[in-house]
C-alpha cells in the first residue's frame, strides 16, 4: 500500500482525523499500536484506487449472465491478451467486479512529461484518459504522437503552461500525446477532448465509456450496497432525497422491477436533467425527477389536487433514501484533499435538516437509510446518535443485503 504517498491533507484536517480515530474507545478495544496502524492504513488506502472496478447490471433489460458474457468479451478486447476475469459479487448478485491490475512497478518513465491536476490524476487511476482541460504542464518540445509520462501534481503548485516542474509529483503512467504542447497551451482553454491517451497506467482499469451503456452502470460498491439495504419492493412509493446523478435512483427502480414509484429530487436543475437521462437510458419508467431543495420538501397544509411533485404531504413514502451531501473524504482514489477543517465540518447542520425532513415524510413503520461517502464521525456515527435521540419513533436496525438479481 506504500506505492503512492498517503493522502495529502490540510494539517488541521489531519489532526482532526487523527484525534477522531485515536479515540479512547478504539484504543481501549484495540490497543494504541493497532489503533495507530489502522489509522495509517486508512490514510494510505484513500490514495489508492479500489481493488475492483464495480459495475451494476441493469437487470430490467437483461440477465446478469448475459451482461457478464458481453462484458468479458469487451474486457478481453481492451486488455489484449491479459486474462482478466469478470466476477459476480457473492452477496450482491447484480454487481460485477473487474479486478484492477496494479500498482505496476515495471513501467519505464519517459523524458517527456505531462503534469495534470490532482482530480485528473484520480480519474486516470480509475481508467480514464487525460483530457485537455486537466493538463497543467508539458515538456518543452512535446509533439503529437510522443510517448509521455504522466504525473499528478498533488500539492497544486505547478503553474499552467510550465515547461518543467520540479515540485512534488506522483507518477501515474505512460501514454501517447494526442496534441503538441503548443496546441494545448495556445488555445486559450477552448480545446476539449483527449490530450493524452493512456496506454500504460500504473493501475490498469477498463474504460467503460459508452460500453453496454443501457445494460451497465458504473457504480462504486458502497453506493450499490445502499440500495440493497433499503430493499425497495414492487408497488411501493420511494423517495431519493438527494438523487443526482441518479445511480441509486435507477438502482432502486430496477430492484422494484420498475413497478411502483421512485421520486428523485435534487435542487440543481442540470443534475435533475441527468437523472432523467439516466432513467431513459436504462429504460426505467417508474422514476419521476423534480428540481427541489430537500429541506423544503414537506407541504404545509393540504396539497392541491393533481399535484404529483414536491412539496409532499407528511408520511407519504414507504421508504426513503437519504444519501446526503457530505465532505466526500471516503471517495477513492484521492491523493490530495484541499478542504479546510471548517469546510469539512460545514455539512452537519444541512444533514440534520434533511434528516428531520425525511423523518416527517416517512410513513409509520417505513424504512429510512442514511448514507454518506465520507469517513468522519461527525457526519456518520454522530448523526445517527443525534437522530435516535431526537426522533423516538426511529429504531436502529441491522443492515441486511438482499442481493436480488435475475
Amino acid at each position: 500500500m506504500s506505492f503512492f504517498p498517503k493522502i495529502l491533507l490540510q494539517p488541521e484536517v489531519e489532526e482532526y482525523l487523527g484525534n477522531m480515530f485515536r479515540n479512547k474507545e478504539l484504543i481501549s478495544a484495540l490497543g494504541t499500536l493497532e489503533a495507530e496502524r489502522k489509522y495509517e492504513s486508512l490514510l494510505n488506502r484513500l490514495s489508492h484506487p479500489p481493488a475492483f472496478t464495480t459495475v451494476r447490471v441493469n437487470t430490467h433489460l437483461a440477465s446478469v449472465k448475459q451482461v457478464k458474457n458481453l462484458l468479458f468479451e469487451e474486457i478481453h478486447k481492451q486488455y489484449k491478451g491479459l486474462s482478466v476475469p469478470v466476477l459476480q459479487h457473492p452477496q450482491l448478485q447484480d454487481i460485477l467486479l473487474i479486478p484492477v491490475i496494479g500498482p505496476r512497478k515495471d513501467l519505464q518513465k519517459q523524458s517527456s512529461e505531462v503534469i495534470v491536476g490532482a482530480q485528473c490524476g484520480n480519474s486516470v487511476l480509475r481508467g480514464a484518459h487525460v483530457f485537455v482541460p486537466g493538463i497543467i504542464s508539458a515538456s518543452k518540445f512535446m509533439k503529437a504522437g510522443d510517448v509521455v509520462s504522466v504525473y499528478s501534481d498533488i500539492e497544486g503548485k505547478c503553474k499552467r503552461g510550465a515547461k518543467e516542474f520540479l515540485g512534488t509529483k506522483v507518477f501515474i503512467g505512460n501514454g501517447i500525446s494526442e496534441l503538441s504542447r503548443s496546441e494545448i497551451f495556445s488555445s486559450n482553454g477552448s480545446l476539449k477532448g483527449i490530450g493524452v491517451r493512456m496506454t500504460d497506467p500504473v493501475y490498469l482499469s477498463p474504460s467503460l465509456d459508452n460500453v453496454l451503456s443501457s445494460y451497465l452502470f458504473l457504480q462504486n460498491l458502497p453506493s450499490a450496497v445502499v440500495s440493497h439495504v433499503l430493499n425497495p419492493q414492487p408497488g411501493e412509493r420511494i423517495l431519493d432525497m438527494c438523487a443526482a446523478p441518479g445511480g441509486k435512483t435507477t438502482h432502486l427502480a430496477t430492484l422494484m422491477r420498475d413497478q411502483g414509484e421512485v421520486i428523485a429530487m435534487d435542487k440543481i436543475a442540470n443534475k435533475v436533467k441527468k437523472i432523467k437521462q439516466n432513467a431513459a437510458l436504462l429504460q426505467l419508467n417508474c422514476i419521476k425527477a423534480f428540481c427541489c431543495d430537500g429541506t423544503k420538501a414537506l407541504a404545509i397544509g393540504k396539497k392541491e389536487d393533481g399535484q404529483e411533485g414536491p412539496p409532499f404531504s407528511a408520511e407519504s413514502f414507504d421508504r426513503i433514501l437519504l444519501d446526503v451531501p457530505c465532505s466526500g473524504m471516503g471517495q477513492r482514489p484521492n491523493m490530495a484533499y484541499f478542504w479546510t477543517l471548517k469546510e469539512v465540518m460545514s455539512y452537519q447542520p444541512l444533514q440534520r435538516k434533511l434528516f428531520s425532513m425525511a423523518v416527517k415524510l416517512l410513513k409509520p413503520g417505513g424504512t429510512l437509510v442514511y448514507s454518506t461517502c465520507t469517513i468522519t464521525l461527525s457526519e456518520n456515527e454522530e448523526q445517527v446518535a443525534w437522530a435516535l435521540e431526537n426522533f423516538p419513533c426511529l429504531q436502529l436496525q441491522s443492515q441486511y443485503l438482499t442481493g436480488r438479481a435475475k
